[in-house]
């Protein structure tokens, strides 16, 4: 479902003289429906790189990179985001939303954008953030005041709210207590159960082990 094949990457600092820093070389890797794989690797290894990638974010220098049957290619920003609605989720560490909108509708909008009734949404949204612990009272309230642990479980109500077939996990577990943190570990296994082909970066090393099926060195990519 994911498939990297002999994708390189660096990066031109111009101002500091057009400098090319080497981040990656050759990288071939797949992930199967139904597949958990973490991308391991010391700090710089380049795993947060591969991921913006794989996520279109980053253009690559060399190879290709395949979401299902769809080649990403960073001069078709449409159909990168067509992919990102349909087919590739994402989980970033980081609660990035508009100013004021409502937790509820910021848990929601993925399936918003697919067309669903805004009833619908929002139900699906709000078992989410029940089953993450994150109080009724505070669904009408916009994230930007929660705590980080409560931004990052609206985030990955949010990750989690559509059935992506694709889906990339940048640090799921972090911030969070360990209730939650069991919580999340569960809608990973769902996840895998139903189909879905996971890419995900887990420093923990205890909810590696538990819901990863293989792990992947970055740093035997380094240039």
């Amino acid at each position: 479902m994911i498939s990297v094949e002999n994708v390189s990457k660096a990066f031109t600092l111009h101002n500091q003289g057009g400098t090319r820093i080497g981040v990656m070389r050759g990288v071939s890797m797949r992930v199967e429906p139904g597949e958990c794989v973490a991308l391991t690797g010391a700090s710089g290894a380049g795993k947060s790189t591969l991921m913006r990638m794989i996520y279109g974010n980053y253009r690559i220098e060399s190879g290709a990179i395949r979401i299902g049957d769809e080649v990403l290619d960073s001069d078709r920003p449409r159909a990168i985001l067509a992919l990102r609605r349909n087919t590739l989720g994402h989980v970033s560490q980081f609660l990035r939303a508009v100013p004021r909108v409502p937790t509820i509708e910021v848990a929601a909008e993925p399936l918003r954008m697919l067309g669903v009734d805004a009833a619908t949404a929002q139900a699906r949204a709000g078992a989410l953030l029940a089953r993450l612990r994150i109080p009724q009272t505070l669904w009408r309230l916009a994230p930007a005041t929660f705590s980080g642990g409560e931004q990052q479980r609206v985030n990955i109500a949010r990750g989690f709210v559509h059935p992506w077939p694709a889906l990339l996990l940048d640090e799921p577990t972090a911030s969070l207590d360990p209730t939650n943190r069991e919580t999340v570990l569960e809608l990973i296994s769902e996840a895998k159960a139903r189909g879905a082909a996971i890419l995900g970066i887990f420093h923990d090393a205890d909810a590696r082990a538990r819901v990863c099926d293989r792990e992947i060195d970055v740093g035997a990519f380094t240039p």
